[in-house]
């Protein structure tokens, strides 16, 4: 038989914008001002957090690590994608391909896992007020966070071990923005079947499971706002989860359609719009909802900027 005449592939070419060269430093400085107000929201809400006292509830707790993993989030891809945009493309080694592919896998993972337990912090505190301090105790949360740090390193590294031990041949480009799973797994070669259905598996795993936790606890949420007699206290205890609804929507929603829609339906334009989008607007929107729509997070920050100002 016939050896196919094949190159291997030992560092990957990202082409995403490099059809638009003229649009290269509009579109650096829009992605510049876009991470720096990301940086700035999520570090302002981080301190805002740890300075306020009344902040120092399991919500906010949650919100900090929520915050600290925008950060890390974001600063996988945008400093790259800043560079790739200067310089009309980026060439990756191997090894820093698959570092990028863990650690947005990590992150990611580590996300959908927090604004999971962030649903189920709402359903304890709208459905069992009376035990919320027992059941959210300061033990408790942090062995929830640790949790989904270490399950959000489990599947990372799962993840990446199936996707680097494929064989990667051919061309070496990739049109998008960073190291991701379907603009990798295009470029593979002979049989990757075991390795792409343990990459779905965890996939699987890990967004329909987290939404399954969020839809359950916000179906038992509005059963439990529904039976509350007056229209006022419905829409005072609703409001308490709408920056979390609003975060929740906007993340997942992006994430379904970029990674459970149909394969033959994608362009590389579409892929490339959304990827900026969960890469790099939506870490910038979430300190913003829950500021703008949280009366508690307005006033510690009215009352650290009145003591600015007498100092």
């Amino acid at each position: 038989m016939a050896e196919k005449n094949l190159t291997l592939v030992t560092e990957f070419l990202l082409i995403a914008f490099t059809e638009w060269p003229e649009w290269g430093l509009p579109l650096f400085l829009l992605f510049l001002f876009i991470y720096v107000i990301t940086l700035l929201g999520n570090l302002g809400m981080i301190t805002l957090i740890h300075m306020d006292r009344r902040l120092h509830t399991p919500m906010y707790f949650l919100l900090s690590h929520l915050s600290f993993m925008d950060i890390c989030y974001s600063s996988v891809t945008v400093p790259q994608m800043l560079a790739m945009l200067l310089e009309h493309g980026a060439v990756l080694s191997y090894t820093r391909c698959a570092a990028q592919f863990f650690l947005f896998t990590f992150f990611g993972s580590i996300e959908c896992y927090l604004l999971a337990l962030m649903a189920y912090d709402r359903y304890v505190a709208v459905c069992q007020p009376l035990l919320y301090v027992t059941i959210m105790t300061q033990k408790a949360r942090s062995g929830f966070v640790a949790g989904a740090y270490i399950a959000g390193l489990f599947s990372a590294l799962v993840r990446t071990v199936s996707a680097f031990t494929l064989s990667f041949c051919g061309t070496n480009e990739i049109d998008f923005i960073f190291c991701d799973f379907l603009p990798v797994l295009k470029l593979t070669c002979g049989d990757s079947y075991t390795q792409e259905v343990v990459i779905i598996v965890f996939a699987i795993f890990v967004i329909p499971a987290c939404m399954v936790v969020i839809l359950v606890s916000y179906l038992i949420i509005i059963v439990a706002i529904m039976r509350i007699p007056s229209a006022d206290g419905r829409a005072k205890t609703f409001f308490t989860c709408a920056s979390h609804l609003t975060a929740v929507s906007l993340f997942f929603g992006i994430a379904i359609f970029m990674y459970m829609r149909d394969n033959s339906s994608q362009s590389p334009e579409e892929d490339r719009v959304v990827s900026v989008f969960y890469t790099t607007v939506i870490p910038m929107l979430n300190p913003l909802i829950y500021s703008l729509r949280n009366k508690e997070v307005k006033e510690a920050l009215r009352k650290i900027l009145s003591r600015v100002k007498l100092s």
